[in-house]
């Protein structure tokens, strides 16, 4: 038995050493702040179409609408592109960085590759959402995420399935908030110590992360009221989110403010392309 416990665990040591050398390859670090910077890029659209629905009601303010903005820039179908290898790299990078952690207690540490896990899992969803309108396939992703509702309720228990993925979103967005206020973000990036840098970068990053965090959360609460309701249609993802957020008193301004954090998140994003930590 002791023979075998020792083979497993050469093997897993193996397996770390091997996503290590690839978790330090020139090349990924390279792709991987492509990655960033087209995240970034993405939010500062999605920030700007936020904003638009604000002032006039009017925007296809989601992920593939933000996608077909930047398809509308000069040379933006070139920079789908780009995007769609960078995005695709970051998550294959975050997958190997979590196969390469090591240390620590072991609950914390499948807590930290799940996370990387989970990031690796949305930069791979926008990804695709970037590779489809680089294709010309224009996918409506509120739509797309109201389809998966109707999937999640025809199974047994999907009500309660779709209940545990709406907190599960709202879990994810007040981990932002706090992420953001405490200022963990840091731990992310490399920034010179007494620099007017170092003051842009937190206070784009708390601003952000606090935005993408309220954003997230509002959508989850939408996938919760789906599931309650047995009404799939409230769950439409981000474009719900801020259509919801209108229906508040001052909705329009609130709807603003968080459009403006969302263009603050991509900034900080564009700068962490260039000062990540890795």
């Amino acid at each position: 038995m002791s023979g075998g416990g020792s083979t497993g665990a050469d093997a897993g040591e193996r397996v770390r050493e091997v996503a290590r050398g690839a978790r330090d390859s020139t090349v990924f670090h390279v792709l991987a702040r492509v990655g960033f910077a087209a995240s970034g890029l993405v939010q500062v659209l999605l920030g700007a179409l936020a904003i638009q629905l604000g002032v006039n009601h009017f925007a296809d303010a989601d992920q593939s609408g933000a996608m077909e903005q930047l398809a509308q820039l000069p040379g933006g179908v070139v920079l789908l592109w780009v995007s769609v290898v960078g995005l695709f790299s970051l998550g294959a990078w975050l997958v190997i960085e979590a196969a390469a952690m090591r240390g620590g207690k072991p609950s914390v540490l499948w807590a930290r590759r799940l996370q990387n896990v989970g990031k690796a899992l949305a930069y791979a969803a926008l990804a695709l959402t970037a590779l489809g309108v680089a294709q010309g396939h224009h996918d409506d992703a509120s739509s797309s995420t109201r389809v998966m509702s109707v999937h999640i309720l025809a199974l047994p228990g999907g009500a309660a399935l779709l209940v545990l993925v709406g907190l599960a979103i709202v879990g994810i967005g007040g981990y932002l908030v706090v992420k953001g206020v405490r200022r963990r973000f840091l731990r992310d990036i490399d920034v010179p110590e007494l620099t007017g840098m170092a003051t842009v970068v937190s206070v784009l990053g708390v601003v952000g992360y606090i935005a993408k965090g309220f954003v997230l959360a509002v959508a989850g609460v939408l996938f919760v009221v789906a599931a309650v309701t047995v009404h799939p249609d409230a769950a439409s993802g981000l474009y719900g989110a801020f259509a919801s957020l209108l229906t508040l008193p001052l909705g329009n301004v609130l709807l603003i403010a968080t459009g403006s954090g969302l263009i603050a998140s991509g900034a900080y994003n564009a700068l962490r392309a260039w000062i990540a930590r890795f």
